[in-house]
């Protein structure tokens, strides 16, 4: 295998599918693991300010993912329309999910990013190509946030339909390639952490991916 990362989280099957409305404290995600995410360049440099944890579910039909992020302050683009994607989401404040439920295509993949405003960005990844980044796909997916003045912690939630990867369905006991980040602060003293670190400022280190094991 090329990959260099084993850490593995499990997505719990969640009951029935369920509304995404940026609510992480619902029944629903009761059951779910959370992950922390690391500061990515540099695992061993410590960001308690900025915790950052996630957990998934899923159904055959969805994968659902939550978003617990403590911030400081909060820097996203001044317009909110949240109806259409935002390129350069990823040069403010965001969370990041990359997805590869074809291991065996190394350099293709998905990526999914979501703002605190819920201002969000997907598309395709394809490092063999030039460019290798597509955003013209549309995976029609979920999303909603909510931000928590009073403790500081912004949350996101997200239900990517996984028909849009090629997939007829979720199966117990799939296992796919899988990251989520986090960048975060103003451009002077931007942060971006990763759950299995990339040893370097971008993310786009595949082979760094970890698994996500779904279970029942």
């Amino acid at each position: 295998s090329s990959y260099l990362s084993h850490q593995t989280i499990v997505a719990v099957q969640a009951k029935e599918n369920f509304q995404i409305d940026g609510q992480l404290s619902k029944s629903a995600w009761s059951p779910a693991f959370r992950v922390f995410l690391k500061n990515s360049p540099n695992p061993l440099i410590s960001l308690p300010l900025i915790e950052t944890q996630v957990a998934a579910l899923w159904t055959p039909s969805s994968l659902y993912l939550g978003y617990w992020s403590s911030y400081q302050e909060i820097h996203v683009y001044a317009d909110k329309n949240i109806h259409k994607e935002r390129w350069e989401l990823w040069n403010r404040d965001v969370v990041e999910v990359f997805l590869n439920p074809f291991p065996e295509r190394l350099k293709k993949y998905w990526e999914f990013e979501v703002a605190p405003n819920n201002q969000w960005l997907d598309l395709t990844v394809d490092l063999d190509q030039t460019p290798p980044y597509d955003p013209s796909w549309d995976s029609g997916f979920h999303h909603a946030t909510l931000v928590d003045k009073i403790n500081r912690v912004w949350q996101c939630e997200m239900r990517i339909p996984v028909t849009s990867l090629g997939l007829k369905k979720i199966q117990t006991g799939d296992q796919w390639r899988i990251n989520f980040f986090r960048c975060e602060g103003p451009e002077s003293k931007r942060h971006y952490l990763a759950w299995s670190p990339s040893h370097q400022m971008s993310f786009h280190e595949p082979r760094r991916f970890g698994i996500i094991h779904f279970r029942d």
